[in-house]
Order: structure tokens, then sequence, then C-alpha cells
């Protein structure tokens, strides 16, 4: 899911760049921009790229170095907001990307609230005058390197693929906000229960491992290499698609997810409308006569936070409820 998520910033950052080009309004000449919106901004842009092409280079922001721990951050990535609401104290967050705010999409929506939106634009960020700014793989390069060049510090965050690179992210985040403690406490927590949910699976007496199968809008899988593939190894459960070989965010054609007849069926709808175009696949007839249990996914899935190991816990309930009646079911957050 984390590729979902990075297509739809770099579409709303599209979006927000048409937005914020110059407009016509009535009783004005056509060449005047409207005072309130992004030109105004790109204006100030441009005086403050003549100042600080002139001050010394002590004076601009984010020098790299020996520099101390953040204390001014903007994260311009959903990715980057979840692990700067974990990992920061809430005084060194300054600005969190819109997505970070949209429950939808983020678990950490209600706190993400608590702090300014910004829509990943240069000229936005520049004036909030950053120590720190997190981005993502996919967050748009033109952006990121405007802003380099302006003397900000910019640190990319890749999407974590394992579970393992969740630690390293997390790890890495500390260091840059001098948080290395509260790491330290977030990552006890998550190996404590990583370690319970291997034990409570090295005592599973199913004589198979189920098979899942994950799908989304416009028939997209995860293969091998991926954290969503991560999950469903941490859950006991074969992925359909690395048993077809496939790796990444790919496609898997509707006939060998029917053919294939998985246990479990993890469906994500088209960034939460279901009844788009991309979205069809997912309510395909020849998906209905599928006897597997069906669970959606919801917002824990987009990124690579200690949460994914709520969701192992709830598939394996999932997969025990349909062997064992008896046995406590866990739905899926939804």
């Amino acid at each position: 899911m984390e590729v979902t998520t990075c297509h739809c910033d770099l579409r709303a950052a599209s979006t927000e760049r048409r937005n914020s080009a110059m407009t016509v309004t009535p009783h004005r000449p056509i060449a005047t921009p409207r005072k309130a919106n992004g030109t105004s901004n790109l204006v100030r842009l441009v005086i403050a790229l003549l100042t600080l092409a002139c001050a010394p280079t002590a004076v601009r922001a984010g020098q790299t170095g020996d520099a101390a721990p953040a204390h001014r951050l903007v994260s311009m990535n959903l990715c980057t907001d979840q692990l700067a609401l974990l990992v920061a104290a809430p005084s060194q967050i300054h600005s969190l990307s819109y997505f970070a705010r949209d429950p939808a999409s983020s678990p950490l929506a209600r706190e993400a609230r608590r702090y300014k939106p910004n829509h990943g634009l240069a000229e936005e960020i520049f004036l909030m005058r950053p120590d720190l700014i997190l981005a993502g793989a996919y967050t748009r390069h033109a952006t990121t390197q405007m802003l380099r060049r302006l003397g900000f510090r910019v640190e990319t965050f890749k999407p974590a693929g394992s579970f393992d690179d969740i630690r390293v992210n997390i790890s890495r985040l500390a260091r840059l906000l001098g948080r290395n403690d509260r790491a330290r406490e977030l990552l006890a927590a998550f190996d404590r229960a990583r370690h319970n949910r291997t034990a409570h699976a090295n005592r599973s007496t199913q004589a198979r491992r189920p098979l899942a199968a994950l799908y989304y809008a416009n028939s997209h899988t995860s293969g091998r290499g991926t954290l969503a593939s991560d999950i469903l190894a941490h859950a006991r459960l074969d992925n359909l698609a690395t048993e077809l070989g496939l790796g990444g965010i790919v496609r898997l054609p509707l006939e060998l997810l029917v053919i294939n007849r998985p246990d479990l069926l993890i469906t994500g709808d088209a960034g939460g409308h279901p009844a788009a175009r991309a979205g069809a696949a997912l309510t395909h007839p020849a998906l209905k006569g599928n006897d597997g249990e069906v669970v959606a996914m919801d917002n824990r899935w987009s990124c690579g936070t200690p949460a994914v190991l709520d969701i192992v816990r709830e598939l394996e309930a999932v997969v025990l409820k349909k062997t064992d009646p008896k046995a406590p079911h866990f739905p899926s957050k939804s």
C-alpha cells in the first residue's frame, strides 16, 4: 500500500501547484494575482531567494555538519508524518502533510490535527522556516531539490518494506531529533510484541499455512519485498503473489486470483472510493464465488509503524475463527 500512498502524494502536489497558479478575477487587470493564494507566496519566495543569495552561508537554515537535534520539523509525506507523531516531542513538530489529518489514510489523524497542515509546496515550506524537513522517496524530486538548494536540511525516508525497516526508520528519525530514549522505548515494545507473536505462531498446530491474496485497486497486489507481504509472513500466511514469483507492487490478473481460490482475500479500495473505476475489480462478480474469508484493509496498512503487529494479531484471529468457530474474533478496524 505504500506505493498507493506515494501516488496520492504526487497527484496532490500537482493539483496544489495548479491551484496556486495566477488566476483572473472579475474587474481586475488580467495580470493581477489573487492576494491570498499561492502566487503571493511565490512572490515572497522570489524576494527571499534574492535575500538568501546575498546572506552569509552560516545564516542559512538547515546546515548539515554536526547539526543539533531539530526543533522545528516539517513533514511532507504521510509515512514520515506517522513516524514524527510517534517519535518526536510535540513541541518539535511544526507542520505535517494534510494527508496526516485524513482518517481514511492516517491512523493518527486526531493527533495530527494539532499541527499546521502543508501541501508539499516549496514556497509554502520555505515560509515555515523549518530546521528539518522529512520527505518520502516518492515526494516530488524538484521540490526537495529546491529546498536543499535553499539550504534546508531535507531527509528522505524510503517506505518500509519489512518489519526490520520499521526499526531502522524509527532509530534514524530518533537520532535526527535527539529522541533516542523514545526510540528505545518504542522498539523495546515492538520487539517484545513481535517475539510474543512468533512464540504464539510456533505453538500453532495448524496443518498448513493458509493462502492469502492481497488485491487492491487497478488489480494490483504486493509481492516479495513489500511490507504487506511481510505482514502476511508474520501472520503465518502464504502470499499468493510470492507463490506466483511476483515481487513489489504489480498487477495480479483476476483469472489467477479466481483459479487459486485463496483462503483469505485482503482487499483495499480505490482511495476510500470503491465505486471508482479503479476499484471495479474489487466488486467483480467472479470474486463472489470465492468462499475464502474477505478482510478489508484499513489505514494501518499504509505505512510502516509498530501498528503492523496489531494487523498480524487480527489476521491470525480471522484464520483461527475460520478453522475454529469457537475461537474469539478480532475484526480488522475499518
